[in-house]
């Protein structure tokens, strides 16, 4: 065979090699694309084996569902013993407001006592945990850091730890995964709408942050839980999930989930976000944009939101809710930065203390009044963001 016979045949084998694995590739990708996404409470015969012959308590709400039941009656029906449900903010079932404090009581199907972990008592006791062996947490977060679950998450992984207490976290998908960005907590604006170094984006489910206050030693006095997390099936970081369940009672669908890292920051302004609407999180307005935006809206009393902001104004401003989320795409920051600039009186459209938690630094106030662009406040962010993602790296559970 001459040299050029075998160099076209070495070439004909490496192309087939080379689209062999391609269509490997593919075929692996389709099949994980269009398979069925599994959460972790969906798996019982991967945590059952944890449960039995021990004493549970749950901390749960609304979203813990497997198929059409919840994860007290289903895990009673495979006969776990469970002593006690935990509740985060907005309660078992999910209808109270942002903030507002919720009472313990009994869950009315079940008869077992339900502990509500906000207000003063946000860190379950030891008196609380007493008789408890194992520890199952199943929430529906969105992937903001804002969002309190996660501080719920960090606090039971802490009690947990002091009383020995094992913690098993079903996970479930974050439906903004593929985004990270903002800035990075620092440590003087900590609090629970914020308690670790990571951006307001995060790009991680609560199994991967549980994984990451464990290893990072994040808990007071940096004591480690015994965790194990049931990953989701089925389930890549380019995976689109869209709840079937709303988390909370201001986010009633995909789009307010998407929009809600951005729009959240007018929580800590004179803007309306839409709370007391039908469509919170997907508009936000104010009564002096009257002269210049057509669409309008008022809000009202409403369940989760019984004292909305600007109760009963009519308040122009912007409709998003048609408005496409591209994917990857991060915080816009143009929409504060726009409604600041145009409100006439300054000093009245922050409520500087809020939003300095919502931002977890002083930084990005500073940035706005003094006239920077959003892409430039972005820029800013950089340095922070390459660092976590190389932090976060050894927490990752999925692709």
């Amino acid at each position: 065979m001459t040299f050029l016979a075998k160099y076209r045949c070495n070439c004909t084998r490496a192309n087939f090699t080379g689209k062999l694995i391609i269509l490997v590739g593919l075929s692996l990708f389709s099949r994980l694309a269009f398979a069925q996404i599994i959460t972790g409470a969906e798996q019982i015969g991967v945590y059952k084996s944890l449960l039995q012959d021990k004493r549970v308590a749950l901390v749960a709400n609304q979203s813990s569902v497997v198929g059409d039941k919840h994860l007290v009656d289903f895990l009673l029906d495979e006969k776990i013993d469970i002593k006690k449900i935990f509740s985060p903010e907005h309660g078992f079932r999910g209808t109270a407001d942002a903030g507002e404090k919720v009472q313990s009581s009994k869950d009315e199907k079940t008869g077992l006592p339900c502990i509500s972990l906000y207000g003063n008592n946000k860190k379950p006791s030891d008196a609380q945990l007493k008789g408890i062996d194992v520890i199952v947490f199943d929430l529906q977060d969105v992937g903001v850091r804002f969002y309190t679950y996660l501080s719920t998450l960090h606090y039971i992984l802490e009690a947990a730890a002091e009383n020995n207490i094992s913690v098993i976290v079903l996970d479930r998908p974050n439906p903004n995964i593929d985004r990270i960005d903002g800035p990075i907590l620092e440590d003087n604006c900590k609090s629970f709408i914020g308690m670790h170094p990571i951006p307001v984006l995060h790009g991680m489910t609560l199994g991967e942050l549980a994984q990451m206050i464990n290893g990072e030693k994040w808990l007071k006095n940096e004591v480690v839980c015994g965790l194990t997390v049931v990953p989701i099936k089925n389930y890549t970081r380019l995976s689109t999930y869209e709840l079937k369940i709303k988390p909370s009672p201001n986010l009633p669908n995909h789009q307010s989930i998407r929009l809600y890292p951005s729009l959240c920051f007018f929580e800590g302004t004179i803007m309306s976000v839409g709370r007391g609407t039908d469509f919170p999180f997907q508009v936000y307005g104010h009564p002096f944009l009257h002269q210049v935006e057509k669409f309008h809206f008022t809000p009202q009393s409403t369940e989760g939101a019984k004292s909305p902001k600007l109760e009963g104004l009519t308040c122009y401003g912007y409709d998003l809710r048609k408005m496409k989320s591209e994917k990857g795409e991060g915080l816009h920051m143009d929409y504060v930065i726009e409604a600041y600039t145009r409100y006439h009186i300054k000093e009245q459209f922050f409520n500087r203390s809020f939003f300095r938690l919502l931002a977890g630094t002083d930084e990005l106030l500073t940035q706005i009044k003094s006239g920077m662009s959003a892409v430039d406040i972005k820029k800013t962010w950089q340095t922070g963001l390459v660092k976590f993602k190389i932090d976060r790296k050894p927490y990752l559970l999925y692709q």
